[in-house]
């Protein structure tokens, strides 16, 4: 079943704080709830053909693909593709405004399998669950400043 969802979220980080981690499978842990692990499956620096081992966790379950990077523009601009049964793509494109981030999230694909269940629920549903995403960037780079300016 095809599906998509974009929105637009800002972040009150610049550019170069928040797309490292739009960009780099490993810290996706660390903010996306979803996100059980990413391991890179290819040795040296992240380019486009990257592929990383993923695991997400739908409730109880465990979703097994891989992630590969097509489209990489150092602080711009990155694309993700996931394998079945995800079947998606995810573009992240991010912009300055003022000393934040605007983020462009364009998340689209044909789910395959059981997730298909997921790809029936309303787009606003979809969209509240993607932005979970950014709420957990969004506390990870607050901590981050808070441990910079902490004495």
């Amino acid at each position: 079943m095809w599906r998509r969802v974009t929105f637009d979220v800002h972040l009150d980080h610049p550019p170069s704080r928040v797309f490292p981690y739009l960009a780099d499978p490993g810290r996706w842990p660390e903010f996306a709830p979803a996100v059980d692990s990413r391991r890179p499956l290819d040795e040296g620096a992240l380019r486009v053909g990257s592929r990383w081992a993923a695991v997400d966790r739908i409730g109880p379950f465990r979703v097994r693909f891989t992630d590969v990077l097509e489209v990489v523009e150092h602080d711009r601009r990155v694309v993700w593709h996931s394998t079945s049964p995800w079947n998606s793509r995810v573009e992240y494109v991010t912009s300055p405004v003022g000393g934040g981030t605007r983020v462009r999230a364009d998340y689209h694909g044909d789910v395959a399998d059981w997730l298909r269940l997921l790809a029936l629920l309303p787009t606003s549903v979809l969209a509240r669950i993607l932005q979970r995403d950014f709420t957990g960037l969004r506390r990870v780079l607050d901590a981050e400043d808070r441990a910079r300016s902490w004495p």
